[in-house]
């Protein structure tokens, strides 16, 4: 049947005709916000009798939604993509698209914009609602459907955690005419874009906050091209004053300092309890060193909003930038935190046959996508808790990264201790509590770790380490590496090459001691107790109801300035911990290995793994190393590459971006990834153009001697930049 498939279009061929769409209209009310990427299906025909038709389909995004024809047009196109299978003197079975239907979700009004194209014969436009009802397509719900088409393209472009199997990206806007129609369109249902959600970290969309402003911001911000959003916010600003910091922004982005300032101390009088327009004040005093005025600010904000995360979070920022990090930790505890609700998706079914076709001569410079030992890792590393962090979760935990970055793992505890109840603390004046109610009150004085006294002039009270009750700490210096301790540590048997074999997993412990294996090369190791000597946080006080307040304050030695923990909070230091204690195993072994001249191997998977790792814990040269040792792997991983091209872009250093960029490419391109803006390496071609000009970009592009397809797919980053007048197109 491989004659049956399309020469480069992914495929999901089906098991029963229609299954797909019958699938998708079910779902139709389960799609929250955006909607998932458009399906189309088609049906194909062999012409021969007996010979039953095939039902296939595939994801699409970029396609201009505008018009009953623009989607038919797409369908058409199709026609001319089957394989030929005719031989010389034989003919093959020639198969024909008999008929298509494109689907498009409409995030305004909630339904599902179709076209039945039949061929030969008409073309059928109609909306399905979320009951599966038909209706007729009118010129609003064209216009809702095209922009909702739009604004998943944009959203989806280069969203790592999002993906589909069969899914084709094409360029959303072409030329700068298709941009005027995607700001007649904005600028029509700018009102009405509260109606498509918002990010999972904002708790109510608003007109300022949601989909269709974050769209906006994105494509014209990963270009540099804010003047256009600007002018599209000077118009809405006459009619909804709260835009005024979508304005301020798009200023500020254009280096219009002054203009900036000046509309938000203007809006600021029309829309005081704007907290988008506080957070843009802020941030903009921040990086301008004025922090004592941006908590001002910042504490104005949750104000107005309490219920929001991100007002919560943006004081949190303040405090640590105050190095008041007491407060920050009080602030970080008082997040509203919100279910994560990941994008809207389709129903997975099970294909019949999967047709996925090389893309071109770019993705041969691609390693084989198949499964080796690279793939590999050590099950202490798979299971680290952090990356499945989502939403709210997930910014809260980059917070306590920040906080551990700047004061240390032990000062850390010392500040949690000092302003939440320890479990040991609430459990000694509970039943001290009890006592009290049976009996006299004591004429001994009970200190907080059990211990009773007579009382004695001068006696201090250091509450605030009681909570802590590992004999032994360290704090991680700037490499991560931390003091061993004694307590807990075992000294192992050395290997053939007189090094220690430790791994970060447990059940190395029990292997360990019993002596009969060493080590794997490529398993994680540590010099003796480099583990244990990062202190493991207790577990923090909570109240019966499991939720935060004031610590309770009616007896003598209560902690009238503490708080009780977030059991979430609480969690979230429990994840720190495991992410420190390999980091700090992985730097102890490093340092270790060097020492001895021995090479420190891992697989392809670890590398990655522990980069994402120094990311997470703000060791930015450390991560970048290990994704580069991961590079040297054969292992088929888009994300090192990613990430290394963003650190070579944020550097400056072209060619060494250029190089991450063809292979950051060449898997985008073997995802069927076909589109050029608004991607990763658009948005870094224009960072470095900013600075270079991208005429040098081009010539360094000319020197690498790329193959002629993978030119072209390369330079059509510079030729969208010249189209669009991109800063630094010109020279």
């Amino acid at each position: 049947m491989a004659e049956a498939a399309f020469k480069d279009v992914p495929e999901l061929f089906e098991v029963e005709l229609g299954e797909s769409l019958a699938a998708r209209t079910e779902s139709l009310s389960t799609f929250r916000e955006l909607g998932p990427p458009d399906l189309v299906h088609v049906l194909k025909s062999s012409g021969r009798s007996g010979q039953r038709d095939l039902g296939s389909y595939h994801y699409v995004s970029g396609v201009d939604a505008s018009s009953s024809a623009s989607l038919a047009a797409y369908i058409n196109s199709l026609t001319y993509n089957i394989e030929d299978n005719s031989g010389w003197f034989t003919q093959g079975t020639s198969w024909k698209v008999k008929n298509g239907c494109y689907c498009c979700f409409n995030a305004f009004s909630r339904v599902d914009v179709r076209v039945d194209v039949k061929i030969p014969g008409g073309v059928q436009a109609y909306v399905v609602d979320l009951r599966g009802e038909r209706h007729e397509a009118t010129p609003e719900i064209w216009q809702e459907t095209f922009l909702s088409a739009l604004l998943r393209a944009i959203l989806y472009s280069d969203d790592p955690t999002y993906w589909l199997e069969a899914y084709r990206k094409l360029d959303p806007i072409t030329n700068p005419e298709g941009e005027l129609r995607f700001l007649q369109a904005a600028e029509a249902l700018f009102m009405k874009g509260w109606q498509v959600g918002s990010d999972p970290e904002i708790q109510v969309a608003t007109v300022v906050s949601n989909h269709l402003t974050a769209a906006i911001m994105k494509y014209f911000g990963d270009s540099g091209r804010y003047q256009y959003a600007a002018n599209l916010f000077e118009k809405i600003t006459a009619k909804e004053p709260e835009v005024a910091s979508l304005l301020a922004k798009s200023y500020l982005g254009m280096n219009e300092e002054v203009k900036a300032v000046q509309i938000m101390a203007s809006a600021i009088k029309q829309t005081s309890q704007s907290y988008t327009l506080l957070h843009v004040q802020c941030e903009f005093l921040r990086s301008k060193g004025k922090h004592e005025w941006a908590l001002k600010l910042a504490r104005q904000a949750v104000n107005c909003a309490p219920s929001e995360f991100v007002t919560w979070e943006k004081l949190t920022d303040c405090y640590i930038d105050l190095g008041q990090y007491e407060n920050a930790l009080l602030t970080l505890n008082s997040c509203p935190m919100f279910t994560y609700n990941g994008r809207d998706a389709h129903r997975n079914l099970t294909p019949a046959r999967v047709h996925l076709p090389p893309k071109g001569t770019i993705v041969e410079i691609l390693p084989e996508r198949i499964k080796t030992d690279d793939d590999e890792a050590d099950p202490a590393l798979l299971r680290l808790p952090a990356p499945g962090l989502r939403g709210t979760w997930a910014r809260a935990y980059s917070l306590l990264t920040r906080l551990v970055s700047q004061i240390g793992w032990d000062e850390l505890l010392k500040t949690r201790s000092s302003v939440f109840v320890m479990e040991e603390e609430y459990r000694m004046q509970k039943a001290h509590s009890d006592a009290q109610v049976h009996s006299a009150p004591p004429t001994k004085v009970i200190h907080e770790d059990g211990t009773v006294s007579s009382p004695k002039h001068g006696a201090s009270d250091d509450a605030s380490t009681r909570g802590m009750v590992s004999p032994t700490t360290s704090v991680p210096d700037e490499d991560g590496e931390g003091a061993k301790g004694d307590s807990e540590s075992e000294t192992h048997a050395p290997g053939a090459d007189g090094l220690p074999t430790i791994r970060i997993s447990t059940e190395s412990a029990r292997e360990a001691a019993n002596g009969h294996q060493e080590a794997k090369e490529n398993g994680v190791k540590e010099s003796p107790s480099a583990g244990d000597s990062l202190e493991r946080p207790v577990q923090a006080a909570e109240n019966q109801d499991g939720e935060a307040g004031q610590a309770p304050s009616q007896e003598p030695f209560s902690f009238t300035n503490k708080r009780l923990c977030e059991r979430w909070l609480d969690n979230l230091f429990m994840v720190l911990y495991e992410d420190l204690r390999v980091w700090t195993i992985f730097r102890a072994e490093v340092a270790h290995f060097k020492t001895q001249h021995v090479a420190y191997r891992k697989t392809g998977l670890e590398w990655e793994i522990l980069g994402d790792l120094g990311v997470r814990l703000h060791h930015k040269e450390e991560a970048k190393e290990a994704y580069q040792r991961c590079l040297d792997t054969p292992r088929y991983s888009y994300k090192p590459w990613s990430k290394i091209l963003d650190m070579y872009a944020e550097e400056g250093d072209i060619q060494r971006s250029l190089q991450a960029a063809v292979r950051v490419a060449a898997y985008q391109w073997g995802e069927y990834a076909e589109m050029t803006y608004p991607t990763q390496i658009a948005r870094c071609f224009f960072k470095l153009g900013q600075i270079h000009g991208h005429a040098k970009i081009q010539y360094s592009l000319l020197s690498m001697g790329l193959p002629e397809p993978v030119l072209k797919i390369m330079e059509s980053y510079l030729v969208y930049g010249r189209t669009f007048k991109v800063e630094g197109y010109d020279f």
